[in-house]
């Protein structure tokens, strides 16, 4: 029997990751890129104002975002969380502080379609414009792909 006010246990949990964790991860991401908390932000002092969540919730989320290995925590002898002293590149990725290979073709796709528009000459406004459909006819997925090597450093292999 679930308890009053609780989701019925056959359904899924509600989700943490929108409304808690990856704001959490972003105020984190800010105070850890920013020199004026020498990237070892508290977790209290810095990271519960910076969210602008609960500090019963800024703490639940930060243990769960140190379980999954986007933070590295410091915590104190009863192993409670109090100062963040680094995040991983997958953390730096979901907060936007570094690129995904989707975003970048997103940009790419921005890009070409832009400077077809505003090519000075009728020959370059041609080419940046067959350039421009070629990118998006690749579409999305091998666009992703594409980037993922430019972005990643390195070529996936075909399947």
């Amino acid at each position: 029997m679930t308890p009053p006010g609780q989701p019925p246990l056959d359904r899924p949990l509600p989700d943490t990751w929108f409304r808690r964790d990856l704001p959490v991860l972003r105020a984190i991401a800010r105070l850890v890129d920013e020199p004026r908390h020498g990237g070892a932000p508290y977790l209290l002092g810095s990271v519960v104002p910076g969210s602008g969540l609960p500090k019963a919730d800024v703490i639940a989320a930060a243990k769960a975002l140190a379980a999954a290995g986007y933070i590295e925590p410091l915590t104190n002898h009863a192993g409670d969380i109090v100062r963040i002293t680094g995040i991983s590149a997958e953390a730096r990725r979901l907060a936007g502080l570094w690129p995904t290979p989707q975003g970048e073709w997103e940009r790419l796709l921005e890009q070409a379609a832009t400077r077809a528009e505003k090519a000075p000459t009728d020959v370059e406004r041609q080419r940046w414009r067959a350039f421009a459909d070629a990118a998006q006819a690749v579409g999305p997925d091998a666009g992703a792909l594409f980037m993922q090597a430019l972005v990643g450093g390195y070529v996936p292999r075909a399947r």
